[in-house]
């Protein structure tokens, strides 16, 4: 297990492409300074407007391959192509400086982090609908139209693991979406767990691809 600062705890959220989990995890570290976000490795070409060290630690497949077999990811995993990781080392001095860490990690992830026994709180983000799923997607306006239909494709793997967090969160209006999280983060919320038979009923329709 890691070893934790006086306050610090890990927040993990997961969720298919296009449920708008980057945007509730920025939304999130905006209204709450006392969360840092977990800067992860990745072997993706840097874009342009991105900055390393801040978006991602762009590491080449070598650098990744070396870090891996030294055990330096608390989780990793290949997504279209390219590796993702967490480090260790990175997520260990925020906790030491007292911070709570949010990282942003798909099923595979969550599910390697609860393995290695972190002690996170994890939760799920799902659309509305597929539907919807599909139009953020669309509305995105930056993939073709073979990646808007793989990103579908992985989307309906991806939503089928919902059962496997502490808490899954429908994000159907952003501001009202980090509330629901920070109530879950306080303690003081049980209507979103995964086991509640109303969330399992409208994860269920929603993963299965039927709007309420």
């Amino acid at each position: 297990m890691l070893t934790t600062g006086e306050k610090g705890n890990i927040l993990v959220l997961s969720a298919p492409s296009g449920a708008g989990k980057t945007t509730l995890a920025h939304t999130l570290l905006a209204r709450e300074p006392r969360f840092k976000f977990s800067v992860s490795s990745t072997t993706r070409p840097q874009r342009p407007s991105e900055i390393d060290g801040q978006d991602y630690f762009f590491v080449s497949d070598e650098q990744f391959r070396a870090m891996r077999s030294q055990d330096a990811f608390l989780e990793y995993a290949q997504v279209f192509g390219h590796w993702y990781g967490t480090s260790k080392e990175h997520v260990e001095s925020l906790l030491a400086a007292g911070h709570s860490v949010l990282l942003e990690v798909d099923w595979q992830g969550a599910r390697r982090l609860r393995e290695r026994n972190v002690g996170a709180l994890t939760i799920f983000v799902l659309p509305p609908s597929t539907e919807e799923l599909e139009r953020r997607l669309r509305n995105r306006g930056s993939d073709t139209e073979p990646t808007i239909l793989r990103r579908l494709a992985d989307a309906s793997e991806d939503m089928s693991h919902w059962h496997e967090f502490n808490y899954v969160v429908i994000n159907n209006e952003v501001n009202s979406t980090v509330e629901t999280i920070l109530s879950i983060v306080a303690g003081n919320n049980t209507k979103n767990r995964a086991d509640s038979p109303a969330i399992c009923e409208q994860a269920t329709q929603i993963s299965s691809g039927y709007s309420r």
